[in-house]
């Protein structure tokens, strides 16, 4: 975009700065460290569901402790980290200026590390608030909130400081980005804590819920979705040497897909107890999110008309032209996926991560590798080292995706034909879960194959970047010259609107971001709390009993809904199979909500007294023992650990501050419940020939399992 001087301001002396470019090479070596640290644990991950034994019967390397560890590090470290290393080095040029506070950016370069590592240390060690994507305890969300506004402050005050008339394409949706993750992540992460590490949302059931996937949703669409389309609408011009296609279709790719994100969240909710009109709400928008999100796929892919020979001997627009694909497959399954009879096949299988790993993968892993591939030899003042081996890295890296992702998408098919098939007698074919199972560890093993070969080209690019660096030397800032904003400032009356209103104006564009992603919660969150016949109260639903609160939270920290739902759909398969379907009365007293998202194993909503004490006590001592074949981790510890009841009293004031209609003085005195349910377990168990001490932390979780879905009276 350029900037004519008004007639007579051609003498005007020009501004000299610098480009810091350390700060770049501080995120972009954080990126690649900790992408492949995550992808490492993923790669752990997937290949614990085929070889169990890989767990090593130690707590902190169990799947359902690391595997959000995976998601954490990839989503925050890996792609947070690329989008800051991408932000740190296109701002100051499009902008034309140095980055606003280099002090807020060093003290966010830090900071957001050690956010990180206080996720890799917690999140091993069961501290979890079990909200996906949003696991991490309130000390550590407090850090982030603060961080996140720093950085958003230094963007902004970095952008009214800028000597360029109009802000570009890429920083709205870095501005976009930006002002509504902070907003996602304060309302999402609201929580009343009782220690230093242990705290309970302040939403519960139902509204919690829409509250995670409202936040759920949308920090796929804002952290991993919008920052990168700033990216490319840098970097992909660049690097291609084109200016962008269509400068209008930018307009309209921003606008339109900001305000329809945010609507989006209820579609990973339906056929659950969400109220029918938010899950209506929810697939509308998501369909309609087709036409921004192709639209910027579009401009994108149109950006490179005339230069598709270079894309064959280019290796970064290699990498970009996936990426861009990746994303435009990503951004209609989506919407697919929102219909309700695709979703009744998909969700709750592998096809979802099959469709997550598409976007992760494609979309941001290659444009990742796009940019540090174009950024390398301009930090360090030398060409790429070594073409041959990006181009391996390339082919490789498209190897991993392609074995990834076809196995999952198969699995998924695998999953949801089984567990909906019945006999021409009208019983259930596979009544047994684990036969689900057993079929898919050929594809679980060809996916961790494909993760293999994924990370293998990873490594190989960072050989090749280290070598780049090691025969060069880093340009630790670059000279600039630019005329100030006022000597360039004249506005046209025949200016585009847009120019006018937004792109001359960053806070106005910050605040009608602001606007327009705020909405669609706002309609979407406040009938649903605000309106009780949302959630009917049902009378039979009664509050924990101490010992099932502290069995409760057992059940959180060992990361049990990574693998189990507790949601009973109302298809006629799964009433069958669990009971009858749930109803949003039913988690009145549950903060937060343990719905889930995949079922690696079976529901649990209706398995309170489905099997004797001592079936849950072997179950979890040596799963095989009950269920040959099982890929369900040990989790011996239990038996030996005791249970903190120290903590009990804090967490029935927590409830009762929360709503739970607990008694007046009840704090003082459930121990003492606690300690009597406790010995009734025990002597069934004995009963059983199971020698046991009441305090042991296999005892409060028995409790609350032969709780679940035991208030409401079923057939089943």
């Amino acid at each position: 975009m350029s900037n004519v001087p008004h007639p007579g301001l051609a003498s005007v002396e020009l501004d000299e700065f610098q480009y810091d470019n350390r700060i770049v090479r501080d995120f972009a070596i954080a990126t690649i460290l900790f992408g492949l640290i995550g992808m490492l644990v993923g790669l752990l991950a997937a290949f614990q569901l085929v070889f169990p034994n890989l767990n090593m019967d130690l707590p902190f390397l169990t799947f359902s402790r690391i595997r959000p560890l995976h998601t954490n590090a990839v989503i925050f470290a890996f792609v947070g980290n690329g989008f800051f290393t991408g932000l740190y080095y296109s701002v100051p040029r499009v902008l034309r200026t140095p980055i606003w506070s280099p002090v807020l950016a060093k003290a966010h370069f830090w900071a957001w590390q050690f956010i990180i590592l206080a996720a890799a240390i917690t999140l091993p060690m069961g501290l979890t608030t079990s909200k996906e994507y949003a696991e991490l305890e309130w000390p550590i969300d407090v850090a982030i909130a603060i961080v996140w506004v720093a950085a958003l402050i230094n963007l902004i005050m970095t952008t009214i400081n800028r000597r360029t008339e109009h802000i570009y394409a890429a920083v709205w949706f870095y501005i976009a980005s930006f002002v509504t993750v902070a907003m996602l992540h304060v309302v999402n992460s609201i929580a009343l804590p009782i220690s230093l590490f242990k705290s309970y949302s302040v939403y519960a059931g139902v509204q919690d819920a829409l509250v995670q996937w409202w936040y759920g949703h949308n920090a796929v669409a804002f952290f991993l979705t919008t920052p990168y389309l700033g990216l490319m609408y840098y970097f992909l011009p660049k690097a291609a040497n084109r200016p962008i296609y269509s400068y209008r279709l930018s307009i309209v790719h921003f606008w339109a897909l900001i305000f329809l994100y945010i609507w989006a969240g209820p579609h990973h909710l339906l056929y659950t107890s969400l109220p029918d009109w938010a899950q209506t709400l929810g697939s509308v928008f998501s369909v309609m999110l087709i036409a921004p999100s192709w639209g910027g796929m579009i401009n994108g892919l149109m950006t490179l008309r005339g230069a598709w020979d270079r894309v064959r001997e280019d290796i970064v627009l290699k990498f970009m032209v996936v990426a861009i694909t990746a994303y435009g497959m990503a951004t209609f399954e989506g919407p697919m996926l929102s219909f309700k009879n695709v979703n009744a096949i998909a969700h709750y299988t592998d096809w979802i991560v099959a469709h997550v790993h598409v976007g992760a993968l494609g979309w941001n892993g290659f444009l990742t590798f796009g940019i540090l591939y174009w950024l390398f030899p301009r930090l360090y003042g030398r060409p790429l080292f070594s073409q041959k081996a990006a181009n391996f890295h390339f082919w490789i890296g498209t190897l991993g995706i392609l074995f990834y992702t076809i196995p999952m998408y198969w699995a998924g098919w695998v999953q949801s034909s089984m567990w909906k098939e019945f006999t021409q007698e009208g019983l259930l074919k596979y009544p047994n879960f684990l036969e689900t199972v057993t079929q898919l560890k050929p594809l679980y093993f060809l996916r961790g194959v494909g993760g293999s070969l994924y990370i293998v080209g990873f490594i190989v690019m960072i050989w090749n970047l280290w070598m780049t660096a090691l025969k060069g030397k880093l340009i630790a800032s670059e000279t600039a010259r630019a005329m100030p904003l006022k000597a360039i400032w004249h506005a046209e009356k025949s200016e585009y609107w847009h120019r006018r209103l937004f792109e001359r104006k960053p806070l106005a564009l910050t605040i009608f971001a602001l606007v327009a992603v705020a909405i669609g919660g706002m309609i979407e969150m406040i009938p649903t709390f605000m309106i009780d016949s949302n959630v009917p109260t049902i009378a039979a639903i009664k509050p924990y009993t101490p010992l099932e609160l502290q069995g409760r939270d057992i059940y959180i920290r060992e990361g049990c809904y990574v693998c189990h739902t507790q949601m009973i759909r109302p298809f006629r398969s799964e009433i069958e199979r669990y009971g009858e379907y749930s109803k949003s009365g039913e988690f009145v007293y549950d903060h937060p909500h343990q719905w889930g998202s995949k079922r690696t194993g079976p529901d649990l909503h209706r398995v309170g007294g489905k099997y004797p004490d001592s079936w849950h006590y072997n179950h979890m001592e040596d799963p095989t023992s009950m269920s040959p074949g099982s890929i369900m981790p040990r989790y011996g510890w239990l038996l030996e650990d005791n249970l903190d009841t120290t903590t009990t009293a804090a967490k029935i004031r927590a409830m009762q501050t929360l709503g739970v209609p607990y008694g007046k003085g009840y704090d003082q005195k459930a121990n003492q419940d606690l300690q009597k349910q406790s010995k009734e377990i025990q002597a069934r168990l004995k009963q059983s020939g199971i020698k046991t001490s009441e305090n042991k932390e296999i005892i409060a979780l028995i409790a609350y399992l032969q709780r679940l879905g035991t208030d409401i009276k079923t057939e089943k």
